[in-house]
């Protein structure tokens, strides 16, 4: 987990939509390659859902690391 991974998480969150790579990465300020990689990573690790092909949606794990519920070494390392 990184800086870009809590803030993708926390768009998501807050915004409560279903975004693809390119929308989060105009609104965080990176690269659309970095964003596809740190989701990728995220889908592993079951914090955000892959919906709709390439949209992407924060999931209830997702919602548990923000709130503090789950810790960062509860979540299993990409492989």
């Amino acid at each position: 987990m990184n800086q870009t991974d809590d803030r993708i998480l926390e768009l998501l969150e807050e915004s409560d939509l279903i975004l693809s790579p390119a929308v989060i990465a105009v609104n965080l300020d990176y690269t659309r390659n970095w964003v596809s990689r740190r989701i990728s990573k995220l889908v592993e690790a079951g914090l955000i859902e892959q919906t709709n092909g390439a949209y992407y949606a924060i999931s209830e794990k997702g919602r548990s690391y923000l709130s503090g519920e789950i810790d960062e070494e509860e979540i299993p390392p990409p492989s």
